[in-house]
């Protein structure tokens, strides 16, 4: 099988989008199935994995001046179809893969990842040129989609459901988590920690894109009603870069970090970021809705009991691990925050059930899965 990759997500701030079409690329240029992978990002090829993200820089700078602007957007859409359609004349026999919603024209075989429907659920949670994109570009993909993957079985039904697709058309494959996170005893964890001024301290650590379906403004809300004393004790720190239309979230945060019970660390560097995770006392992710919810499972396999939301994916990631909780509810909210700190037993229970439940879950296995699909477009059996 021969592969077009489009590698557009990997950018920086990765996302969790961007971590996984960049291990998808890592893996499936190296994997013996695939005879050779090409690598499109925005309007050109490129040769290497390791390369994408600096290539990619630029545009993000491009993106991040002219932010969604519908006029520059619809004639950078369609500037870019044409020399892609151009590009990939020789590649009839490929298959195209975009790991981010939205197929580019293409003649052959072509499979999209659609990661959730926040764009329909959540339409006020986005910039207003995001949710035209998607409306006017979707119907096609769809179409023009041999095959759909989706991160979990939620989000699955709703493809079918909501979309109307084909149940035989859509195939979950879940995410994985990298070996990178697991455990770690506080000699190793001492020089990131004291970087970060957090060394001694029992923190409540939050990793997410700062953007309203995170649901980071009711998180705050509920970790001020916590007892003084608890919140002095356990400081939040908040790890990730900024998103959109976080107005009311920043208003709250300022107050908070004036009395130093919120900690901002901004976007960190993976290699930092597994020290955080497992540095941390406890780990909160009650966002509103998710298509995966990889922090989820990064906190899991770091072994700290994680609190997260009753809803949407992210029982299929936590299982019986974690403390579920109606995000929308700030009362339970904030009592579960409570346990999650302070419940020594259940903790314990938490950790040993977190490690256990994010072995279900790896790169290795998302590739297999994704290259059977490829398998299944191309006529060939697939490898369980």
């Amino acid at each position: 099988m021969k592969l077009i990759l489009n590698v557009d997500a990997i950018t920086h701030p990765l996302t969790g989008i961007g971590q996984y079409a960049l291990r998808l690329a890592r893996r499936l240029r190296a994997h013996p199935a695939i005879e050779e992978t090409r690598f499109y990002s925005a309007y050109r090829w490129l040769e290497d994995p390791e390369q994408v993200l600096a290539a990619n820089r630029p545009i993000a700078r491009i993106r991040r001046w002219i932010p969604f602007k519908p006029l520059a957007l619809n004639l950078y859409g369609a500037a870019r179809s044409q020399a892609f359609r151009w590009q990939t004349r020789p590649f009839k026999n490929y298959i195209l893969h975009s790991p981010n919603y939205i197929l580019l024209p293409f003649d052959g075989p072509a499979v999209s990842t659609i990661h959730d429907l926040s764009h329909i659920h959540y339409p006020q949670h986005h910039p207003r040129e995001r949710i035209l994109f998607m409306e006017r570009n979707m119907p096609r993909t769809l179409a023009q989609a041999s095959a759909i993957i989706c991160d979990s079985e939620f989000i699955r039904q709703e493809i079918i459901g909501i979309l109307k697709v084909p149940p035989q058309k859509v195939v979950t494959v879940p995410l994985g988590v990298d070996s990178a996170f697991h455990p770690r005893d506080s000699v190793s964890l001492q020089p990131v920690l004291d970087r970060y001024h957090l060394a001694g301290l029992p923190y409540l650590l939050a990793v997410s894109t700062l953007e309203p379906r995170k649901n980071l403004p009711r998180l705050l809300a509920a970790y001020a009603q916590l007892p003084s004393a608890l919140r002095v004790h356990h400081p939040l720190a908040l790890v990730g870069a900024k998103g959109w239309l976080n107005t009311k979230l920043e208003q709250q945060l300022a107050p908070l970090e004036r009395t130093g019970q919120i900690r901002r660390l901004g976007y960190v560097p993976e290699e930092d970021l597994h020290a955080l995770y497992a540095g941390a006392h406890a780990f909160a992710y009650p966002s509103l809705y998710e298509g995966f919810g990889l922090p989820l499972l990064e906190a899991m396999a770091s072994g700290i009991p994680a609190l997260s939301s009753n809803c949407s994916s992210l029982p299929e990631v936590a299982g019986d691990a974690a403390l579920l909780v109606d995000p929308q509810d700030l009362d339970g909210l904030a009592i579960g925050l409570e346990r999650l700190l302070c419940d020594e037993a259940w903790r314990a229970d938490a950790r040993v059930r977190g490690l256990v439940q994010a072995q279900r879950f790896s790169w290795e296995r998302c590739v297999e899965d994704t290259i059977n699909v490829y398998r299944r477009m191309s006529g060939q059996p697939s490898h369980d």
